[in-house]
């Protein structure tokens, strides 16, 4: 081999970014910081509640305690650990609630008299606490 030749890195060619319309060069790559504080803010808080959802539990009456929470939030969480997408949560054989646990939200909530003869379709899983 011949020792004097002189071998520069190849450097990657890159696109050259476009002016905007207002001569600022945009970045594709920013992503807004409160994403990342949502998403941070929701995998901390656990389970949250949808509109529907709220509007059944306070139609029924159906108040939770700390200790149903995180009752809620471990059976979401198992869920979670065997690949559900849609679970149907029972409680105390007393509360049926529908949850999204890809996005752990509740999506419904029954009471006990609106269980019983009922269907529960499109869940994948169910978790009995």
């Amino acid at each position: 081999m011949n020792e004097n030749r002189i071998f520069y890195p190849q450097r990657p060619i890159l696109p050259v970014a476009k002016p905007s319309p207002s001569g600022k060069t945009s970045s594709s790559t920013a992503i807004p910081a409160t994403s990342f504080n949502k998403i941070l803010e929701k995998e901390l808080n656990g389970v949250t509640f949808s509109q529907h959802a709220m509007q059944r539990l306070e139609s029924r009456n159906i108040r939770f305690n700390q200790a149903d929470l995180e009752k809620l939030n471990s059976a979401v969480e198992k869920a979670a650990q065997k690949g559900a997408k849609e679970s149907l949560v029972l409680m105390n054989n007393e509360l049926a609630l529908i949850v999204s646990v890809k996005n752990k939200t509740v999506i419904t909530a029954m009471d006990g008299s609106n269980i019983k003869e009922n269907v529960f379709t499109n869940i994948d899983s169910a978790v009995i606490i």
